[in-house]
């Protein structure tokens, strides 16, 4: 064993690695692309012949990965937590057949929304999978989890959700790491056929043997050590002068009605993931109050009445959704007090923090210094000498002729094209809305509806848009703005790169329709008389600037020195 310094997303790539790794399959999105990076860059991981590889969308990836399942390999699938929305068909069906080889779900959550559009918190997709559940509460117990996670993902013969959160994803620590083992063999189950061909009438078997696991998931959750009751012995005096006075300074919320200042052991905490790690900060010589930090779902049931025996309310800290604290309340009653998101102790939304847990305790948050006059905000805007820009100039020249325009636009760095100095785009909803949205829209009347989307993005979600406009012969102009890679995160390759226009042939543009240019000032009167004439054209129109993103090029040139 060896320690090294990891970001979240690196421990779980290495754990993955060191556990007998046989393949990952992903799709970008921040912030879980470090994981397949990783992977992708790991000397071990290529002389282990492990694949890694970035998919179309995160429902091709989990497909994938769970083919190699069926093998009997060991696999990984990483995205982030909107991208589970994109695998769930598979997901779901997943958790209804079981795997073979180890199979675990990686979903980065991001609360607060730093590069998301939206925070949900997919715990509530494992509940709704009814499959464990693992969230880790610092890098070590990260790396752990993913190597351990094979064997239980094995074990149970179901695949594991595992749910981190930006700041375990994005922030180091030590972690020691572990004898790497080997891959597993080939092997297909003998009744694979059965298990794995989701039939109604096999489909009913499989659902029975889920709902018959949940007891075995629930004594595995009770056992773990991942879920441990922390509860106060004042026989050995574990309270610290630092802990009494922390209680004895305390202005808590929960004043008056049972909190700090009635008494230790009158509440308790439950701690899920990250938040045990922001308590352990606010109580360094050791807690005040009973704990129980949970790591491992579904709920621990036993521990959880040891709690509520030992206290008279109860605070829940969660990163995400009050997923836990919902739960709470249905498990419980309304017989005792549960405090939380719902209650205002925390903040509805938006991630947890140290000190949103150290005032939810009712201590003293203190405040940094006060940002400089002297820093000017600066909004994220597109690179200099990025294609998309003379794409935006060249759609705003021309749509000034028009009084009833609508951009509809999509997932990339070109959203950032909704900002001054272009403010270009109207709309940006989830991956290849773009398309169908501007379908929608010029069949109830306005015109011209032009959809703009990135290439990564058309082969990810857009294309079956871009199918339906064919067959319904939609009035809709279609720019696909190709910079060769998926650029928003980071450089990654791009599955749609040198196939788009036999992509758009072959889904049934008209070729005369389907025009291609090089997004630069030469071109710039080009570019609008190609947008002009195209959406006077009363059908589907395509135009796919290309120019490779200011980035990769400039990385390539670097590596090439």
């Amino acid at each position: 064993m060896e320690k090294q310094l990891f970001l979240g997303d690196e421990a779980i790539a290495q754990a993955a690695i060191d556990a007998g790794l046989s393949g990952v399959y992903s799709y970008p999105g921040t912030p879980s692309t470090e994981i397949t990076e990783y992977i992708q860059n790991s000397k071990t991981a290529k002389e282990n012949g492990i694949f890694s590889q970035w998919c179309a969308n995160e429902k091709t990836a989990v497909e994938t990965a769970f083919g190699m399942s069926y093998a009997g390999k060991r696999t990984l699938s990483c995205m982030k937590h909107v991208g589970l929305n994109v695998a769930a068909d598979a997901f779901m069906n997943i958790a209804m057949s079981g795997i073979n080889g180890g199979m675990i779900i990686v979903t980065a959550d991001d609360p607060s929304m730093h590069s998301s559009q939206n925070e949900q918190d997919n715990r509530v997709y494992g509940n709704f999978a009814m499959i464990p559940v693992f969230e880790p509460s610092n890098q070590q117990e990260a790396y752990d989890m993913i190597y351990e996670g094979y064997d239980w993902s094995e074990k149970w013969g179901y695949p594991v959700l595992f749910r981190i959160t930006t700041r375990m994803a994005h922030s180091r620590s030590g972690v020691r790491t572990r004898e790497a083992r080997p891959q597993n063999p080939v092997g297909v189950e003998k009744d694979a056929q059965q298990k794995y061909t989701l039939l109604p009438v096999n489909a009913r078997k499989r659902f029975k043997v889920l709902l018959d696991k949940q007891k075995d998931f629930l004594e595995a959750s009770e056992t773990s050590r991942y879920n441990q009751f922390l509860p106060l012995n004042p026989l050995k005096g574990t309270l610290t002068d630092a802990q009494n006075a922390n209680i004895a300074q305390a202005k808590s919320p929960l004043q008056g009605v049972g909190g700090l200042l009635q008494g230790v052991g009158k509440l308790g905490i439950v701690a899920c993931g990250i938040a045990f790690n922001y308590l352990q900060e606010n109580y360094p010589d050791g807690f005040a109050h009973p704990v129980l930090k949970i790591s491992q779902y579904p709920l621990p049931i036993k521990q959880l009445r040891q709690l509520v025996e030992a206290c008279d309310e109860i605070l829940v800290l969660e990163d995400g959704y009050p997923v836990v604290e919902e739960q709470l309340k249905g498990y419980l009653g309304i017989g005792l007090k549960i405090h939380g998101r719902l209650d205002g102790t925390l903040p509805r939304e938006g991630e947890l923090t140290p000190d949103k847990v150290r005032k939810a305790l009712g201590m003293e948050v203190l405040s940094g210094y006060p940002a400089s006059e002297a820093i000017a905000q600066r909004p994220p805007a597109l690179c200099a000498g990025c294609g998309h820009r003379d794409v935006y100039e060249a759609l705003n020249e021309v749509l000034k002729e028009y009084e009833n325009a609508k951009v509809f636009s999509d997932i990339g760095c070109y959203t950032l094209g909704a900002l001054p100095p272009f403010r270009a785009i109207d709309t940006c909803i989830d991956m290849g809305a773009s398309i169908t949205m501007a379908r929608g829209a010029s069949e109830a009347g306005i015109f011209p509806a032009v959809a703009v989307i990135g290439d990564s993005t058309f082969t990810h979600s857009g294309m079956t848009g871009l199918l339906d406009c064919v067959n319904a012969k939609a009035n809709v102009l279609i720019i696909i703005s190709d910079n060769e890679t998926t650029g928003m995160t980071g450089g990654q390759d791009s599955a749609a790169t040198g196939r788009i226009h036999a992509i758009c042939m072959g889904i049934g543009v008209e070729p005369e329709h389907l025009h291609g240019i090089v997004p630069l000032k030469k071109n710039f009167e080009e570019m609008k008389r190609l947008i002009r004439n195209e959406i006077e054209y009363q059908g589907v129109s395509v135009i796919v600037p290309c120019r490779e993103c200011i980035q990769t090029h400039g990385k390539k040139v670097k590596t090439k020195k």
